[in-house]
């Protein structure tokens, strides 16, 4: 029979760290010149640690037989929590903790090899502050291939998005600075959301990027300049599906790049676009698999929770400009979802992070505490990296309110001043506000980060005529919140 007193052990561990009698160990800690000085024994942070047995045994003594490690980086908050785990065996993370804390511990947890407390705060973000993974979403993706790739959960988490949204990573700002790994783990994902060609611009784009003396020009460029693009790209250029990529885009964007490819590959290529039935002795690649969400032809459950197919038909007609609504089972658009808010999350930048890039879009909010359905179809691209807020200019855009509940009809306001259609909020607003058609006349907007959460969306009720759009959605000038909202991409079938 064997007796387990862990709790006793735990409680007595904990003790001796606050111990300052033998020590031999002293960490100083100095981050935004909040310094600090731990205490700590050789013997116990060798044995829960491999990384402080590393870098123990390369530390001298002092004269008092101590070993003096800095650590200028880390915050003494996290450090004293680490320190308690490695002595304990207990982290006690409060309530109020910010998320960004917590992930920075995790990361502190994978830098000391503590694989038992970064792996389950991996978890507890994944299943307890997706919504925040999604909204810091470039943050996060960077960060875990920074320490070998360690973090496999958020790693599937962060790839299951960029399959379906590849942009969120392929068109961010920080793009060019994508460690390698985390590159290669995209473009080798079979089910990937986008065009080869594009994805092959797109490795080449960050391979140049990152040889900053290659010149501008490719017709400038010699010999040593395409082995300089292939040595960096040597990692990458084999998941590339070169055999999927049109006759017109191999000639034009990948035959002037032919010295950085094996001759073998070459050969094959062009013999390919000759005799496409003929066998190569390459390795072709399998096409990815193509995602393609159907709209359902009969409840609205399965595209969406708050639109019915009878308001998509109307939406639908409203797009095409017709006098006649479309009949529910004969809609000649898709409803292709990009995001709910209850799934994935009421903060402004996920809209912003999520829809970036996408055009022809329809974002749907059911207003808190009404039977209102209010919405806007914007025909341009969402664009989160304006430096500025910028008014877009289109004719074909317009908001509406949709029957629905006590709303006895639907009502549709097209724009009247068409270079105020649309309002791109700057990146440095984006933690606060979400669409915005017009001067207002339709706008999400929070002062918590939380459409949900907070009352501060509105419809402006404008009595004068040089108005934006041609008229109110409302019938009230009170700010409301969202009890949900969706955002959808309208594709022709």
């Amino acid at each position: 029979m064997t007796f387990k007193f862990f709790d006793k052990l735990s409680h007595d561990f904990t003790a001796l760290l606050n111990d300052k009698e033998d020590y031999n160990v002293i960490i100083e800690v100095d981050k935004d010149e909040n310094k600090k000085t731990f205490t700590a024994h050789s013997a116990v942070l060798r044995y829960r640690s491999s990384y402080f047995n590393e870098e123990l045994a390369n530390i001298p003594q002092d004269e008092n037989n101590n070993k003096t490690i800095s650590k200028p980086d880390i915050s003494t908050e996290s450090f004293d929590i680490i320190l308690s785990y490695i002595y304990g065996g207990i982290v006690n993370l409060i309530d109020a903790a910010e998320i960004k804390f917590i992930f920075e511990l995790m990361t502190l947890a994978s830098e000391f090899e503590l694989e038992e407390l970064f792996k389950q705060l991996e978890i507890h973000l994944i299943e307890t502050k997706a919504s925040w993974l999604r909204t810091h979403f470039s943050l996060i993706y960077h960060t875990i291939f920074k320490q070998n790739n360690k973090f496999k959960l958020l790693e599937k988490f962060c790839n299951d998005i960029i399959a379906i949204y590849p942009n969120i990573i392929f068109d961010a700002e920080d793009f060019n600075s994508l460690p390698e790994s985390a590159l290669i783990s995209v473009i080798k994902m079979d089910n990937l959301q986008m065009e080869e060609i594009k994805i092959w611009d797109k490795a080449i784009q960050w391979g140049i990027s990152q040889n900053s003396t290659l010149p501008s020009k490719l017709e400038e460029w010699n010999n040593e300049d395409f082995m300089a693009l292939k040595s960096t790209l040597q990692n990458c250029l084999p998941h590339i599906r070169y055999f999927q990529i049109s006759g017109k885009d191999i000639i034009q964007k990948v035959k002037p790049y032919m010295e950085i490819f094996n001759k073998q590959l070459l050969d094959d290529l062009l013999q390919h676009l000759i005799l496409p039935n003929e066998p190569v002795k390459s390795i072709i690649l399998p096409a990815r698999t193509i995602y393609i969400p159907e709209l359902p032809s009969q409840t609205q459950e399965l595209f969406s929770t708050i639109i019915t197919n009878e308001h998509a038909a109307e939406i639908s007609s409203w797009i095409d400009r017709k006098d006649t609504t479309y009949p529910s089972n004969n809609i000649p658009y898709k409803f292709q979802l990009i995001l709910r808010g209850s799934k994935d999350g009421f903060d402004p930048k996920i809209f912003w992070n999520m829809c970036h890039g996408h055009s022809n879009t329809v974002t749907i909010l059911k207003v808190a505490n009404t039977d209102e359905i209010l919405g806007g179809f914007n025909p341009l691209k969402w664009d989160k990296t304006n430096e500025k807020n910028t008014s877009m200019q289109t004719k074909d855009s317009f908001i509406f309110s949709l029957k629905n509940g006590n709303i006895q009809n639907s009502i549709l306001s097209r724009v009247k001043d068409e270079e105020m259609a649309v309002y791109y909020i700057c990146f440095g607003n984006q933690s606060y506000n979400g669409i915005c058609f017009g001067n207002c006349d339709l706008l999400m907007k929070t002062l918590v980060s939380n459409f949900a959460q907070d009352k501060e969306s509105w419809c402006n009720l404008y009595e004068m005529p040089d108005k934006y759009y041609e008229k109110s959605i409302r019938t009230t000038n009170e700010r409301f919140s969202i009890v949900d909202y969706e955002v959808f991409k309208v594709v022709k079938k």
